[in-house]
């Protein structure tokens, strides 16, 4: 399987925000995610809260970086219905900020506090580390088609692959990934 990495260069600018939403969409429907996969809604969720916390919290320029699997013909389908069924997305958000990011618990009608316990709980795995001056915010969703689990269900490919939604702890709160 290959790996097809984009970026775009994000402004210290709220709009940016709804310019990073719509630039990851065409670049997952170019990588073969459609606009109505479950898939694209949740990394097009998980763009806006990343993009938001470096345009909101450091007030400085940012890069987003998407890595979208390109799938290439393995030598048997077997092998190629395996290789879908597990390809990961990772979505990164480099910004020149050392602060690193703070989970909150927003209470209440408050409209803030709530996206890294979103990513969090939208993720299969997020982190974050220092990156030269600044910091790298990453997650990653794991790319589970039907098709693909069907086929390693049907005993047509080596080994087996599930894709469960199973609930992410953020603190005391509990997410179900659906």
């Amino acid at each position: 399987m290959q790996v097809l990495q984009v970026q775009l260069e994000i402004r210290p600018d709220p709009a940016e925000v709804g310019r990073a939403r719509r630039w990851a969409r065409s670049r997952l429907a170019g990588s073969g995610i459609e606009a109505d996969e479950p898939l694209a809604e949740t990394l097009i969720l998980l763009v806006s809260e990343l993009v938001t916390n470096a345009v909101v919290h450091t007030g400085r320029p940012a890069v987003l970086r998407l890595s979208l699997p390109s799938l290439v013909t393995g030598p048997t389908a077997g092998e190629r219905a395996v290789a879908e069924a597990v390809a990961t997305v990772r979505l990164e958000v480099l910004d020149a900020s050392a602060r690193p990011p703070r989970p909150r618990c927003a209470e209440g009608d408050e409209t803030n506090g709530r996206g890294l316990a979103l990513v969090d709980g939208l993720a299969d795995r997020w982190g974050w580390s220092s990156e030269g001056a600044g910091k790298r915010i990453w997650c990653e969703v794991d790319r589970c088609s039907a098709t693909a689990v069907a086929a390693v269900a049907c005993d047509s490919a080596p080994a087996a692959v599930t894709c469960d939604s199973a609930p992410a702890a953020y603190e005391d709160l509990a997410f179900e990934v659906v």
